[in-house]
């Protein structure tokens, strides 16, 4: 045997190899291309763990949504495709679709409580504002609510309304704001403090034509409806 064909022994052996390799490879792959399987039942079963059931029978998990469910926790898988039992050939994906819980929830108890304050316990339990009916009373104070429907702990479809009675406070006597620009201002002044008004602080302007002490402007204005408590102010002429 010649020197060349002793030195291409090396090159014919790792060639060889590589094809078996190659061989074996493709070979395994036809079969498990071939070979089927029994799909687990997932439903129940929290991501990871049906994750690595799966993964004993060469298949693999795909979440593809969620779905509301009164009998499985939030994240617990509801429903799967293929159903359990199904026969498949493996390296297949399995669809899974979990539990965001109950469509049912109890309603929070929200009298006693600000309004500000219920409305996002309410976004918290899926749930929002329905219809809002205000009315005076002295038992609580403004923004208060007073009754809600459905009331505290029954049940309530999720994205339902819950509607609310809610406090105005002690009714106040309420009145018409007078004309008084043109008026003197340090009478005017003594009249509405007697009367229990609100006195804000005066602002002086010059104004040609006019003598001291005179009301040019007043908020709020000739018309407008206020209550005791509301601050009254005046622009008055220096």
């Amino acid at each position: 045997m010649s020197k060349k064909k002793i030195a291409e022994i090396p090159f014919y052996i790792l060639a060889f190899g590589i094809l078996f390799f190659l061989s074996a490879v493709i070979f395994s792959q036809i079969i498990l291309k071939g070979e089927t399987v029994s799909v687990p039942d997932l439903v129940g079963k929290g991501l990871a763990e049906a994750q690595g059931l799966l993964e004993k029978k060469d298949l693999s998990l795909s979440q593809r949504g969620s779905e509301f469910n009164d009998q499985w926790s939030v994240g617990r898988i509801v429903r799967q495709v293929p159903p359990a039992g199904s026969k498949i050939r493996v390296t297949k994906v399995i669809q899974v679709f979990v539990s965001s819980g109950s469509h049912k929830v109890a309603v929070p108890a929200l009298e006693g409580r600000s309004l500000e304050a219920a409305l996002p316990l309410l976004k918290e339990f899926g749930l929002f504002k329905g219809r809002l009916t205000q009315i005076h009373t002295p038992r609580f104070a403004a923004g208060k609510i007073l009754a809600q429907r459905p009331q505290a702990g029954e049940a309530a479809e999720r994205n339902s309304a819950v509607g609310l009675l809610v406090s105005q406070g002690d009714w106040e006597e309420r009145f018409i704001m007078p004309d008084l620009i043109g008026k003197n201002a340090a009478k005017v002044m003594d009249q509405l403090k007697a009367l229990d008004f609100k006195i804000g602080d005066f602002h002086y302007t010059y104004y040609p034509g006019l003598s001291k002490g005179i009301i040019i402007k007043q908020s709020p204005p000739y018309g407008y409806r206020i209550q005791k408590r509301n601050l009254i102010t005046f622009e008055v002429s220096r």
